[in-house]
């Protein structure tokens, strides 16, 4: 009776604690990879202190805040390409994915080996690509240029204007992360029944209207996904915008700041000027305005896909 009473107990234990077992891992590692630089962050964003020299760190508290968001014009430059760049760029890499999917859902000759060919972008290098791109966008002998100037439109300066030069990184990353999105995509259309085409095609719609009332609202989970993942990642631009004009001015994104990212910014206060404090506290600002971001790009996105 005790054998039996000692087998259900252990079983009533494993029932009730084996769960947490199973998920104890990803949470120590999160605490230790995630939650605990996260909170040093912040704890370093209250303090003066320089990079190289650590032992002279002392707390003014809320100091670096205030002259980050009341008194510091570069912030706030640096945040408005931010805010320019992923509009640049989240929005044309969803639409982009979703005919990419859709061309790729259909039946045509090697599509595996396109399906294949539209994830290549995202495992190179970011570097190689950033480097290409700006050969590809320079001014004096750039082949888009070549290719503008066949039509005489003459040659851009890509770099030098703030339009331009955002137009160039958002390129980059639009051509770098839109493969990735489409697969996302193109896994959730296989998903969606045929029956419900067959309906809708009973129903006299054709393949436009199929798409569009058919599969971009059973694609909404996959799409509200897909926006939050680009919106985190757009938010945070820091090589694209470092490796297009390499140089003196490389952490200032310009000569004039004009493609200069919130990251790049941090980049720039913390590993040019040493100001370990006050990069940690662009960097909370930073997280804060990408949580919001995010949030306000799911809500678009589950109003539109509702309307």
């Amino acid at each position: 009776m005790a054998v039996v009473d000692r087998a259900a107990r252990r079983h009533r234990w494993d029932t009730k604690f084996a769960p947490y077992a199973y998920v104890a891992p990803y949470f120590l590692l999160f605490g230790v990879f995630g939650l605990f630089p996260l909170l040093y962050t912040v704890w370093v964003s209250l303090q003066h202190r320089n990079l190289v020299d650590s032992s002279e760190a002392y707390f003014i508290w809320f100091s670096n805040y205030h002259q980050l968001l009341f008194a510091d014009p570069y912030f706030w430059n640096a945040m408005g390409n931010t805010l320019s760049l992923w509009l640049l760029t989240t929005v044309p890499q969803i639409l982009f994915a979703l005919g990419i999917a859709q061309l790729l859902n259909r039946k045509v000759r090697t599509r595996t080996l396109f399906r294949m060919g539209v994830i290549l972008p995202n495992v190179t290098s970011v570097a190689a690509v950033t480097i290409i791109f700006a050969q590809l966008f320079g001014r004096d002998f750039g082949l888009i240029n070549w290719v503008l100037e066949l039509f005489g439109a003459g040659h851009i300066d890509w770099q030098a204007g703030t339009a331009t030069s955002h137009i160039a990184i958002a390129t980059m990353v639009v051509w770098r992360w839109t493969g990735y999105h489409a697969l996302i995509f193109l896994a959730s259309m296989q998903a969606i029944p045929s029956s419900m085409y067959e309906a809708a095609t009973l129903d006299g719609a054709n393949g436009w209207q199929q798409f569009w009332r058919v599969t971009v609202p059973l694609l909404r989970p996959q799409i509200i996904f897909t926006t939050i993942i680009a919106t985190t990642g757009n938010m945070r631009l820091l090589a694209e915008p470092l490796l297009f004009n390499p140089g003196t001015a490389a952490a200032t994104g310009g000569s004039d700041r004009q493609f200069q990212t919130a990251a790049l910014y941090l980049y720039e206060q913390g590993f040019a000027n040493y100001d370990f404090g006050y990069s940690s506290a662009i960097a909370v600002v930073l997280a804060i305005a990408t949580i919001i971001v995010a949030g306000l790009g799911y809500l678009v996105t589950k109003r539109i896909q509702t309307d």
